[in-house]
């Protein structure tokens, strides 16, 4: 059932989210979720993934990490799970925070 993957940047994420098309999903682990993320994304640490539990979100998930490869993991468990999930923003939390994006 894998669709790929598509690199989504940072544009695409911020319209996204702002328009409330798409659910930022973000993997990474709590301590570093805790330190700083996207603000209006979500946790799912991909250490203890469950696809399942996102299908209790609305629209397009897309999954962040703090580079594009965690989130990439994600993708495929999430395919594996049945899930239609292709989406990923590549430059993940480290892209968006040296580019002075606001953190929570």
């Amino acid at each position: 059932m894998s669709r790929g993957i598509v690199d989504l940047d940072i544009d695409d994420v911020k319209d996204g989210l702002a328009s409330g098309a798409l659910t930022l999903v973000d993997v990474r682990e709590p301590h570093e979720y805790a330190a700083g993320h996207i603000p209006g994304s979500i946790s799912h640490p991909l250490s203890t993934f469950d696809p399942e539990e996102l299908r209790k979100h609305r629209g397009r998930i897309v999954f962040s990490c703090a580079a594009g490869v965690r989130s990439v993991r994600a993708i495929e468990f999430a395919q594996a799970a049945g899930l239609d999930v292709n989406e990923h923003y590549r430059g993940g939390f480290k892209e968006w925070a040296i580019m002075g994006e606001p953190v929570e």
